[in-house]
């Protein structure tokens, strides 16, 4: 029975993933920001634990796990500690405003299906028409990360895009072999670890998160 509705509940999850990524770029509040990226994470889990289902693939649901316990549950939690640390709540500073940005995000959508279209028609996999989807996800993050000043919301926006990678690899290939699934939830883990030190730094040093103090550094 669930097979038989698969690519449509597939395609709702992807909608689903497309929808929180629109969300996050227009959010300003941090908080709120470290919730849509869970729900994300959550959206990404269900769809691979589907995929694993349907297609009968037992590393999609390690896939999925590993997904579930960095990106719903650690990550979110440690963002969430640190952000109550620093006391910080609101990213008001962004370089276009909400309408621009919505704007330039629809744009990025069309190139991104625009782009994924001829793949997508030679992929035999059960989601390959949801790289475009996927595609839009990675573009819309990395926007959000150059469109941001404060540190959290880029480190949110960095793992976003991961986020979108992981989905795209998921849609085009039914999954990423394990070594590699492995290696990226390290990666990922490290580099959000690396981070948290960062803003740290950043925050003892000039009492803010916003990254264009960097640039008042110079070498003696």
């Amino acid at each position: 029975m669930i097979a038989k509705f698969a690519p449509q509940l597939i395609n709702l999850f992807a909608t689903l993933i497309l929808l929180l990524s629109f969300a996050m770029i227009s959010q300003r509040r941090i908080v709120t920001l470290i919730n849509l990226f869970m729900l994300q994470g959550a959206a990404l889990v269900a769809a691979s634990f589907l995929l694993g289902y349907v297609t009968d693939n037992h590393e999609l649901y390690i896939s999925g796990g590993l997904t579930l316990v960095l990106k719903v549950i650690f990550i979110p939690w440690m963002l969430h500690r640190v952000i109550r640390k620093l006391n910080v709540r609101w990213d008001v500073e962004t370089l276009l405003n909400v309408p621009t940005t919505m704007l330039v995000g629809i744009g990025l959508v069309i190139l991104a299906f625009s782009l994924a279209l001829p793949v997508s028609r030679l992929s035999s996999a059960l989601a390959g028409g949801s790289l475009g989807i996927a595609l839009a996800c990675i573009l819309l993050s990395f926007m959000m990360m150059i469109t941001r000043s404060k540190a959290v919301p880029q480190v949110i926006g960095f793992l976003s895009m991961e986020n979108g990678l992981i989905f795209a690899a998921t849609a085009v290939t039914n999954g990423m072999p394990m070594i590699v699934e492995f290696g990226v939830a390290l990666d990922v883990l490290v580099g959000v670890l690396i981070l948290g030190v960062f803003m740290f730094q950043i925050r003892e040093k000039f009492d803010t998160l916003d990254i264009h103090n960097l640039e008042s550094l110079k070498e003696d």
